[in-house]
């Protein structure tokens, strides 16, 4: 009988024991938990593009951010008014390398100057410092910028106009997605990107080979 008492006394204090080891294991489990969750939440805050460093919370949202904006440059100035700029840029270049290479393979526009016929993209800057035309472009940018301007202050002041919006364009989004609209947008930003830096590339390319297209 005493063995029989015994065997049941352990088996009765087994559960407790059994408790007794969850307790002490559950902070460990409960930590180990934390840990995982908070690994994941660095994980997911880090940027796309430059994997070791945080991402511009304040890009978030607007179509074909991958993050990028090491200088944090989004922390100081209105995101709406960066993405105008890189829009504005990456279309100026977009022209700006079509323009430079048709030039160097001979195009040229009707009325163009015969002081300037026998520049290269490259040369043509003092060539048309003396002919005068750099001031006729001077102004007519300038123009174009001061209109351009009304937009952009308007957007600024919360007018619900979207960066890069002038109207262009707009009958091709017509009965379009959201999904196919935003897209389009990709697509357009990604083509301005790879512009600034092909014409940046063009431009280096040419001076220091001092060849024409494709300029070595």
């Amino acid at each position: 009988m005493g063995q029989k008492n015994n065997l049941i006394e352990e088996e009765i204090e087994t559960p407790t024991s059994n408790n007794q080891a969850l307790e002490a294991v559950s902070p460990l489990i409960t930590q180990s938990k934390q840990r995982g969750r908070a690994a994941t939440s660095l994980a997911a805050d880090k940027s796309q593009a430059i994997p070791f460093l945080p991402a511009p919370s304040n890009c978030d949202g607007y179509v074909g951010n991958v993050g990028f904006d090491p200088l944090r440059v989004s922390d100081y100035f209105p995101v709406d008014y960066l993405r105008e700029a890189e829009l504005k840029h990456g279309r100026m270049c977009q022209l700006a390398w079509l323009g430079y290479v048709a030039v160097d393979l001979g195009l040229r526009v009707p009325g163009y100057p015969e002081a300037m016929s026998g520049a290269t993209s490259a040369t043509v800057h003092d060539a048309a410092v003396e002919f005068g035309a750099l001031g006729n472009i001077f102004i007519w940018i300038a123009i174009a910028e001061m209109t351009s301007w009304i937009g952009v202050s308007q957007m600024l002041q919360g007018s619900g106009r979207e960066p890069g919006d002038f109207g262009f364009g707009k009958q091709y989004l017509e009965g379009k997605s959201e999904e196919q609209i935003n897209k389009i947008k990709l697509q357009e930003i990604t083509h301005c990107r790879a512009a600034m830096m092909a014409f940046a590339g063009v431009v280096t390319q040419s001076v220091l080979y001092e060849k024409g297209f494709p300029y070595f």
